[in-house]
């Protein structure tokens, strides 16, 4: 669909616009969503008011909160239309770009939409004790007061300002109305009494720079309240999505909020960098309670010794617990590991118990060891310290909790269905294959095409550089193929940017742009506050690419096809290094990679060439070695190609994948399980602005590959020509 049937004139004379805007932002699918939502928000029979706000507030939010957000807001609109609250469809429109900016997140989103339902509910007058058929007394004083209240309060905050309001004001209709319009006194100073904390929303931008500059790492924050889960309070984690943190946090023994945020973030960065997931399944609950305190205490060991001052900062905010503060007859588990945590963290802690002094001496001693040394450490200290009391349901919580530490989700790993099998068939891991897993691994979700959902954090995806071999294959390779790249080098000319555009009003810049120098200096003389934006820089116009090759290197690749006396892998070889060498003559940045699978457990990322690196040596070592194994988790890869390409600043991102066969795997049963897996991964791509394109080799691909890759797709059936077609293929593409 890509026109609206709506007869409002007002609609009509806006949606050109609006839908352009809207390309800008979403993806194919997200347009087609949010049509869709403006057809149906026509027909709720409301008038032209509530469209044009759809039409023009949703593509931001959708943007920021992710696309599967617009049919939510669709049947959160129907409800209200529904309901003798028509009116506050508007408003509610025109608060949500506000309170997506503020909450980031599709679930907080949603939280903010059940308040608004609850809002609703608890201010519609009733007769009798049962709600009548009049509207809210002040739904929409509440929605026009939303976009203020989200600048100044976290979610938790605003829903304790609401409470007050109804039930203060429950048989006063105009001053509960004045109350949301923030007009009356007590308004005010609920709102004041609520504003406390160091909201996330306000320091973002310090934290992800923290995150960049300490510790060399990237990861999108996502946030959640912990005003709306009373029962299980929220734990901080790390996922596949990012990171999970709450949206306000108070100031704590004098530690700022901003600083909380930082030692928790301290705190998921060490883990990543020196936590290693382990099987958890033949631990009992106590021995995995232990050894995630452990492996705490060691992450955060190897941290200080990098950044010493995270100590004081972690020693503030860890409960101190007393030594003999748990009553007698309680489950003391928690209590012993709490002091054991805090005398590893703390050298001057006054405890007198000689367990945990000698398992404080025996960890130091074991330093930097491992996770699996830490597992094994836990389970010791289980069986020495275990008493038949551990076993009570009441158990001492008191100074055990230690809120900037998360979850520990990713230093478990556990057994899944046929798991066993699966593990009997593999053969034991070399040295070399060790060495490899050094990095922890990167955990990506599959789709599951039978339940119609994800299975999280499902694919372990270990990246690493490939060997190196012999640069002069290569460059015998490139001299083999000359008449070809004499051609293409008349083709790359045409395609280099010429053009060099001035970028003017910079504060650091390649020259001084002297018409804003004399300005400035004139402006100083006369006593005026100067423009210190005298520089200028230049960039070339017309061209900006960004493109990420994944080579498919399962073990079909090493195959013979009939009539040629090459391999396909050879092919392959000779048809990258002319690309190479092609892309790297235009400037644009470009990355090669590799992979293959040995189950679910082993997606392995082989890098060949970095966006920043050249054409040369290196890269030529890395490409002679190529070598075929293993099988095609194709959807993993694609997803951390993807997360790689996704972080250049380019207009256009290319995905090209180069493979000989279907997606497949030897721990899948089902031959479209991973074939829908991969469809799925080039539609959420999409939504990030990456074009994806293949270049299959297999006669047969045509049974399956538009299922993936829907048009975007080229089969090579005579693949002697790849040398020649893939640069060829490539240049088409980025004309």
């Amino acid at each position: 669909m890509t026109r609206l049937e709506c007869s409002f004139p007002r609609v009509k004379a806006v949606f050109e616009d609006c839908l352009d805007g809207a390309c800008k932002m979403l993806s194919v699918s997200g347009v087609d969503a949010y049509i869709d939502g403006a057809q149906a928000i026509c027909r709720m029979g409301r008038g032209e008011e509530p469209v044009l706000a759809f039409l023009e507030e949703m593509p931001p939010v959708a943007s920021l909160l992710g696309e599967e957000i617009i049919p939510e807001v669709v049947e959160f609109t129907r409800k209200l239309a529904r309901s003798p609250n028509s009116r506050a469809i508007v408003p509610f429109m025109e608060s949500m770009v506000t309170a997506a900016r503020s909450l980031e997140s599709s679930g907080l989103f949603q939280e903010y939409m059940s308040l608004v339902m609850h809002t609703m509910m608890r201010t519609t007058p009733k007769v009798h004790g049962i709600d009548s058929m009049y509207a809210s007394t002040c739904l929409v004083e509440f929605l026009t007061s939303a976009p203020r209240l989200f600048k100044l309060l976290s979610l938790g905050g605003i829903r304790a300002w609401v409470d007050y309001g109804v039930r203060s004001h429950a048989a006063d209709p105009d001053r509960q109305r004045d109350y949301f319009l923030l007009q009356s006194v007590d308004s005010r100073a609920v709102l004041q009494r609520e504003r406390h904390g160091t909201l996330f929303s306000d320091h973002e931008r310090k934290l992800d720079l923290y995150l960049r500059g300490l510790w060399k790492t990237e990861a999108a924050f996502i946030p959640y309240s912990l005003a709306f889960d009373t029962l299980r309070k929220p734990v901080p984690y790390l996922d596949g999505l990012g990171v999970h943190l709450p949206d306000v946090y108070d100031d704590l023994h004098g530690i700022r909020g901003i600083d909380r945020y930082r030692a928790l973030l301290a705190h998921l960065c060490a883990h990543l960098r020196w936590t290693r997931p382990i099987m958890a399944d033949n631990l009992s609950p106590f021995q995995r309670i232990a050894a995630e305190v452990f492996e705490d205490s060691r992450v955060e060991q190897l941290a200080m010794r990098e950044y010493p001052g995270l100590g004081n900062l972690w020693r503030v905010l860890h409960p101190a617990p007393k030594e003999d503060a748990c009553p007698e007859g309680w489950s003391a588990i928690r209590h012993r590991l709490g002091m054991l945590s805090r005398a590893i963290l703390d050298p001057g802690h006054a405890y007198t118990n000689p367990v945990i002094l000698n398992y404080v001496k025996i960890f130091k001693e074991m330093m930097p060891a491992s996770t699996r040394d830490m597992m094994e450490l836990g389970v010791r200290f289980i069986a020495e310290t275990r008493v038949p009391s551990d076993f009570n349901a009441k158990i001492y919580f008191e100074d055990t909790e230690v809120d900037y530490r998360d979850d520990n989700r990713l230093m478990w790993r556990f057994f899944e269905e046929d798991d066993e099998e699966e593990y009997e068939k593999r053969p034991a891991r070399s040295k070399q294959d060790a060495a490899e897993h050094e990095m922890p691994p990167r955990l990506y979700p599959e789709w599951d095409h039978a339940s119609g959902h994800y299975r999280p954090d499902w694919v372990s995806v270990y990246e690493h550089l490939h060997p190196k071999g012999d640069p002069a294959h290569i460059d015998r390779l490139l001299a083999k193929h000359a008449v070809l790249a004499r051609r293409l080098k008349n083709i790359i000319d045409r395609l280099k940017p010429q053009d060099r555009v001035r970028i003017r009003y910079q504060e650091e810049g390649s020259e001084l742009d002297l018409d804003v120098a004399i300005r400035s200096l004139i402006d100083f003389k006369s006593g005026v506050q100067p423009d210190t934006r005298i520089n200028m820089n230049h960039r070339h116009d017309g061209r900006n690419i960004a493109v990420s090759l994944l080579l498919d290197l399962s073990a079909s690749l090493a195959d013979v096809p009939g009539g040629c006396t090459q391999s396909k892998l050879e092919l392959s070889q000779e048809a990258v290094s002319l690309l190479a060498w092609a892309v790297d003559q235009i400037g644009d940045p470009f990355a090669i990679g590799g992979f293959h699978s040995d189950t679910r457990h082993e997606v392995r990322y082989l890098h060949f060439k970095g966006y920043g690196e050249r054409w040369g040596m290196d890269v030529k070592e890395r490409l002679s070695a190529m070598k075929a194994g293993f099988s095609t988790r194709m959807g993993a890869a694609m997803r951390h190609a993807g997360h790689y390409l996704a972080h250049q600043e380019a207009d256009k991102k290319l995905l090209l994948v180069l493979t000989d066969g279907e997606p497949s795997d030897i721990d899948v049963q089902d031959p479209r399980h991973l074939i829908e897996d991969a469809r799925i991964a080039v539609r959420e791509l999409d939504m990030k602005g990456i074009y994806t394109y293949c270049i299959n080799l297999d006669p047969g691909a045509d049974n399956y590959v538009a299922d993936i890759f829907g048009r975007h797709y080229t089969v090579i059936d005579n693949v002697a020509s790849l040398p020649d077609r893939l640069p060829r293929l490539f240049m088409a593409l980025t004309k």
